[in-house]
Order: C-alpha cells, then sequence, then structure tokens
C-alpha cells in the first residue's frame, strides 16, 4: 500500500500510547516505546505504528525519513503559554535579582502592566510578527501544538486585537493552537477595584470577545475558546474567579481553567474543580488535601516549573505528590516576558526532574498526551498512535532521556507537523 510518509529505523519510538485518555499514577512511567520503530502517514494523519520490518513489509513511500537509531517521539505539546505580547521585562528581571518580588513589582505598576502597556500600544502586525518568531523557536525545541492566552490587553479593543492575532496564528502558523481568553489577569489602573473590573470582564469584554470567537476561525472549526482567571493574592479572588468562570461555562458554554496557588492558597483548585475545570495551572503551593481532590477529578495539574527557576525560588509544586496520588499532571513553559521566558519543553522537563523529582518517563508523558488532555486534543495528538495527527519531533540521540538529563542542548533534529517537515536542523 502507498503512503504519504513512512520513519523508519528508530532506535526508540516513544509512542506514549494511551487509547485516548490522559495517563495517571503508574501509567506515567509507560512510554510505549517500539525499539527499532516505524511509523506509516497518510493524509496527515497516523495510519499504522510497529516495527520497521513490519511497517516497511506493508508500506510503500516516495517519502522516506531514515531515523537512523534516533528517538522519534510524539510532537510536545505546550499547554500553558502568553505568546502574544510586545515589549520585554529586563527592568523587573533586574529589580528581582535586587530583592523585589513578583507581586511587590506588580503592585508597583511593573510586571504584567508594563507588559500591557506596550502591548496596547503594538499594532496587531507587530503583535503577530513577534508571536510569529516566539512559536518558530517553540517549534524548534520540539513543539508542535499549543495553548495561547490573551492577557495582555486589560481592555475590550486590546483584548480582541490579542485574539484576532492568535486565530491568525493559527490559520497561517503549521503549529496547533487552541485559545484562552484571559481577560482577568490583572487588575488596570483604570478601574478602582477588582470587584469593579470583574463586573467589566463578566458584562462588557466576554460579549465583544466571543462575537469576535463566533466570526472566527475557531468557531467554524469547533474549536472552543476556554476562559481563565488568574486566581491570586492581590488580583482575583475565589468569589470572582467563580463569577467570572461560571459565566463562561453558563452563558458562553466554554470551558474553564485557571491559575491557582502561584504565591498564595486561596483555595482556587476547589472552585474550579467544582466548575469542572480543564486544568488548573501553577500549583505550587497547594496542600496536599487539595492536591488530593485534584487527583481524584478529571482536571489536569498543570505544573509551570520554569516560573520558579526565573523568579529564583527554592520551593516547586508537589507535582510528585499529585502523580503519587493519581493524579492527571502535564507540564508547560507558561511562555511569558516576566515569569518564564523559555519556549523550551526540554527545559521545563530537565527542571522538573531534577526539583519535583520526575521521572524522565513521567515528564515525557506530561509534555505530550497529559498535556493535549488539558486542551481536550488527547484524542488528536499528543501520542503516537493509528488515527492521531502525524505530529513527531525526532532527537539526536539514541535515548528519550537525554532530553532530561542533557539541559540546555539542543538535541530536536526534526520536527513534522501533519505530516509535513516543518523544521530540519540538518539544513
Amino acid at each position: 500500500m502507498n503512503v504519504d510518509l513512512l520513519i523508519l529505523n528508530a532506535a526508540q519510538l516513544v509512542t506514549c500510547a494511551s487509547g485516548g485518555r490522559p495517563k495517571r499514577g503508574a501509567q506515567m512511567r509507560d512510554l510505549g516505546i517500539i525499539a527499532g520503530g516505524a511509523v506509516a502517514v497518510k493524509d496527515g494523519l497516523i495510519l499504522d505504528v510497529g516495527a520497521t520490518a513490519d511497517i516497511r513489509a506493508r508500506y510503500e513511500s516516495a517519502q522516506v525519513i531514515d531515523a537512523g537509531g534516533r528517538v522519534v517521539c510524539p510532537g510536545f505539546v505546550d499547554c500553558h503559554t502568553h505568546v502574544v505580547y510586545a515589549g520585554d521585562r529586563l527592568d523587573d528581571f533586574e529589580s528581582r535579582i535586587l530583592g523585589k518580588t513578583y507581586m511587590e513589582i506588580l503592585a508597583a505598576g511593573g510586571g504584567i502592566m508594563s507588559t500591557a502597556r506596550a502591548t496596547r500600544a503594538a499594532s496587531a502586525d507587530e503583535l503577530y510578527a513577534l508571536a510569529a518568531g516566539r512559536l518558530d523557536v517553540m517549534l524548534h525545541n520540539g513543539t508542535t501544538t499549543a495553548e495561547i492566552k490573551t492577557g495582555y490587553g486589560l481592555d475590550i479593543a486590546t483584548e480582541r486585537k490579542l485574539f484576532d492575532v492568535i486565530a491568525r496564528l493559527d490559520r497561517e502558523h503549521a503549529m496547533t493552537i487552541r485559545p484562552t481568553f484571559l481577560g482577568a489577569h490583572a487588575v488596570p489602573p483604570e478601574f478602582a477595584s477588582a470587584n469593579a473590573y470583574a463586573d467589566h470582564v463578566i458584562h462588557e469584554m466576554m460579549p465583544a470577545i466571543f462575537a469576535a470567537y463566533e466570526q472566527s476561525n475557531f468557531a467554524a472549526e469547533g474549536v472552543p475558546l476556554a476562559v481563565d482567571v488568574f486566581c491570586e493574592d492581590g488580583v482575583f479572588d475565589t468569589v470572582l474567579t467563580g463569577q467570572i468562570l461560571s459565566a463562561a461555562k453558563e452563558r458562553w458554554r466554554q470551558p474553564v481553567k485557571a491559575h491557582v496557588d502561584e504565591f498564595v492558597n486561596l483555595g482556587g483548585v476547589r472552585v474550579a474543580l467544582e466548575l469542572g475545570a480543564l486544568s488548573v495551572d501553577h500549583l505550587d503551593v497547594t496542600p496536599d488535601a487539595e492536591l488530593e481532590l485534584l487527583a481524584q477529578s478529571e482536571t489536569v495539574g498543570v505544573f509551570l516549573p520554569a516560573v520558579n527557576f526565573n523568579l529564583g525560588s527554592t520551593h516547586y509544586g508537589h507535582a510528585r505528590k499529585l502523580i503519587d496520588a493519581g493524579g492527571v499532571l502535564a507540564l508547560a513553559t507558561d511562555l511569558n516576558p516576566g515569569s518564564a521566558p523559555t519556549p523550551s519543553l526540554p527545559l521545563v522537563m530537565a527542571i522538573a526532574c531534577r526539583y519535583q523529582k520526575l521521572l524522565p518517563a513521567e515528564a515525557l508523558n506530561a509534555i505530550t498526551i497529559n498535556a493535549a488532555a488539558a486542551l481536550q486534543l488527547e484524542g488528536v495528538v499528543g501520542s503516537i498512535e493509528p488515527g492521531k495527527q502525524a505530529d513527531f519531533t525526532i532527537l539526536a540521540t539514541d535515548d528519550y532521556r537525554a532530553l532530561a538529563y542533557e539541559f540546555g542542548a539542543l538535541l530536536v533534529e526534526k520536527v513534522i507537523i501533519k505530516g509535513e517537515m516543518q523544521w530540519n536542523a540538518s539544513f
């Protein structure tokens, strides 16, 4: 049978196979590795997976990639990013070195608000060019699917501009994109209180954003627009978080998620679980009792250890406890200009292995099949199984563990999305 692409002779074909479900507990150590594995691709989808001799006997193709004893694994999934923004936070970086905390910088008008000012001033074309460049770097680091949030506008016009840029990226960039509305990211200075701004988000901003969404390529393709809130001390408390997310779910029928427990535990996990959130993200100070509740749910716990590393923290969220309790754990970069200016999921793996005591297999499942589950894409991407999108990352190593072991190394050699080569370090 003729197919569009054959990938042969992988030292390790790391399938992360899961039958369309996220992995929990002991399953996190199972990568479904096929030694000497191969893949057949047709019409942008994975047609068959198996040993090279078997695949070679069943299929022929004019396009053959000889992995040559390298690792072939699923394209990485970055389920929490803030890719669309202008400006930088270099002054904030120095302020933190000199002893200021993230929240002190935010309260003084830096942080998110400094990025909002730069983003408001930038044109849509400027924001698109900046974001597309960041996606290219992420792709070169093996990422083939990414969530992108709004949130650096904090007014209707700019949040709409950010959403339009995200929709354009989805149309024009090779990467698979999932959008999230994060109007409740901070309280802009033109509002006297978080309560007043939350009311504005619910009654004015969300209708405008969802009107844009309904006319977008996302709506036409049946892709949801998730809604997120930064639930944190000094920003949005659990009451406001519940009000915003409830409006998204009940009025707009869209999935919800939340930034919780990055600095202070307010009980945001419980609020998010009551609303059936797709994910709760950060979880740096989540108490054991709430991690147990999370483990018993379908909600994905997304840890963002590059944030802790970047902020110079010696404390990391209890990812090990969530896995051992049987929860669904994912990792993501949180790519943004302030707390996590990194495009690299392999670096995130390296940090998680060292400071959160994940095994490399657990970390790799956390940036593939489980990260896909955080975006409701576990049936589409995140593993190498028949019927799934043909997204692959080919590594310049014969052992997947090198991804976490050789931190800072450039191990990604080729990236394929929907069966088409999108990055080849050899060229």
